[in-house]
């Protein structure tokens, strides 16, 4: 089943008509009769090319305002008709059905009319039918039908067209329908997704149509792809191709950047932060988040909320890193950056983040709602004694915004928003809270007076003592615990502040 077959008929019908004239033209020239509809109808006239009308063949003009155009039995008997079936044959001779070897059609801009805000009468009218079942139609009759459902593959069929004398070969037309069938396959996944959203049906359906293979995944042995467009997320202005660890790196790092308004740096390592700070400059915020930890940030990941000038690049400049991410940068700055060609230096852009999130595991996948609640000053309730003061509230506000985009278990030290410590990941919330006091120490801080924040509540005292102890003067946890009780009492012992959210930010 190898076998040529000569294109005689076609039938085409676009939205857009971008890059089709050079095909167009060649089919022409290659004596194939080509049937059309409206606008493509006039665009192969304007070419002064032959082209006979759909209506004509079928007898019935367009109607229902164009919904109905194509979908007739000499249309779609001329398509699915299979030429090695007597039978089948016997009836298109009988009806007069021409047969049609190549269909060459896309479909209403759906996802475009919905991104641009489009009215609910205007998307429901960019819900293609006519279109979608020619695309089906030629792609299951692949057999001995070429589809086209891209304006991307029209080049490729010119060449096959050009090279083989106008006959394409079975393994082509196969391959062309695995694509059509992966374009109708999106299109009504989105169709799907834009009318699940109210009392939505417990499926998991989504279609991501741009791929960038990766050099490997986690590890060199593990293969990787990226799905997504990150052209759209980024501007890269120098470096490699973002790696598997890279892109996990970078998406905690924007998770983590959006929490804050004011000047901000933040040095990410493996997810976490190692760093960061809010300041009245971006230079000051560098040099005081690069001051927390000095030893992981080396070979980390970026990122700031505002614009990188010269000379807080000239400072970033002294550190290896993989990756920066900034929303511009000064010329000279990246003219600095760019002196060594591996740095990825990354301008984000500004691009609606899905609300959704979700992972393999097991057999199946798993997703949830992205945590994006976060409690500041007024959702924090004072459950000690000693209330915090107002700059504690602020510090732990901040300690808060990073616990929750930190691994649990983790415990975040902060002091004048600034990151002094955490310890994160731990099997025991003692375990982290002793690992960030040991971590503060080590790169001489001083937790007296600092803000602590904790992803989850303390079922016994024993945090709260040590922190009280360490000389740590507020603490921030959800509650919930049943033995809240001792933890505030502890507290008051201790005589520090202690304030409940209600809201537990686990983070696995």
């Amino acid at each position: 089943m190898s076998q040529s077959i000569k294109i005689k008929n076609a039938l085409i019908s676009v939205y857009y008509k971008d890059g089709l004239e050079p095909l167009v033209k060649l089919l022409a020239a290659q004596g194939v009769q080509l049937f059309s509809t409206g606008g493509t109808e006039q665009f192969i006239k304007d070419l002064n090319l032959p082209v006979t009308a759909v209506e004509d063949l079928t007898g019935y003009p367009s109607i229902l305002g164009g919904r109905v155009k194509t979908l007739h039995p000499k249309v779609f008997g001329g398509i699915l008709n299979r030429r090695a079936l007597a039978g089948d044959q016997e009836q298109i001779a009988e009806y007069e059905i021409p047969e049609i070897d190549l269909v060459i059609v896309d479909l209403y801009p759906f996802e475009e009319t919905v991104k641009a805000g489009g009215t609910p009468e205007e998307i429901i009218e960019k819900i293609d039918i006519g279109g979608i079942s020619l695309i089906r139609a030629a792609a299951k009759n692949f057999n001995d039908v070429v589809i086209i459902a891209s304006k991307n593959d029209y080049p490729t069929l010119q060449a096959q067209l050009e090279a083989q004398n106008g006959e394409t070969t079975l393994a082509q037309r196969k391959s062309f329908a695995k694509i059509a069938f992966h374009t109708s396959s999106h299109y009504d996944t989105a169709i799907f997704n834009y009318f699940n959203t109210e009392e939505p049906l417990d499926v998991f359906k989504q279609s991501v149509t741009e791929a960038k293979t990766l050099r490997y995944g986690e590890n060199p042995h593990q293969g990787g792809v990226f799905y997504g467009d990150l052209d759209a997320m980024f501007t890269k202005l120098n470096g490699k191709e973002l790696s598997y660890n890279n892109l996990v790196d970078v998406d905690a790092a924007v998770a983590l950047i959006d929490e804050f308004e004011d000047p901000t740096f933040a040095i990410l390592k493996h997810t976490n932060a190692c760093g960061i700070a809010s300041r009245p400059t971006v230079k000051q915020a560098w040099i005081d988040a690069l001051a927390c930890d000095p030893v992981s940030a080396f070979g980390g990941v970026l990122i700031t909320n505002v614009e990188v000038d010269l000379e807080t690049a000239e400072e970033i400049n002294n550190l290896f890193f993989e990756v920066l991410i900034a929303p511009s940068y000064q010329p000279e700055a990246v003219e600095l950056f760019s002196k060594k060609k591996n740095r990825v230096i990354l301008q984000r852009n500004e691009v609606e983040l899905s609300k959704k999130q979700f992972k393999t595991l097991l057999n199946g996948v798993i997703e949830q709602d992205k945590d994006l609640i976060i409690e500041g000053p007024e959702q924090m309730t004072t459950v000690t004694d000693k209330a915090p003061t107002a700059q504690e509230l602020k510090d732990l506000f901040f300690a808060n915004k990073i616990v929750k985009h930190t691994k649990s278990n983790t415990i975040v030290l902060v002091k004048d928003d600034v990151l002094i410590a955490s310890g994160v990941g731990q099997t025991s919330r003692v375990d982290a809270l002793r690992q960030a006091i040991e971590k503060a120490a080590s790169f001489g801080f001083s937790v007296k007076g600092a803000a602590m924040a904790s992803d989850a509540f303390f079922p016994f005292p024993d945090c709260v003592e040590i922190a009280a102890d360490a000389g740590i003067a507020a603490v921030l946890q959800p509650g919930g615990s049943i033995k809240d009780a001792d933890s505030v009492a502890k507290a008051n012992e201790k005589g520090i502040a202690m304030v409940t959210t209600g809201v537990r930010h686990f983070k696995h």
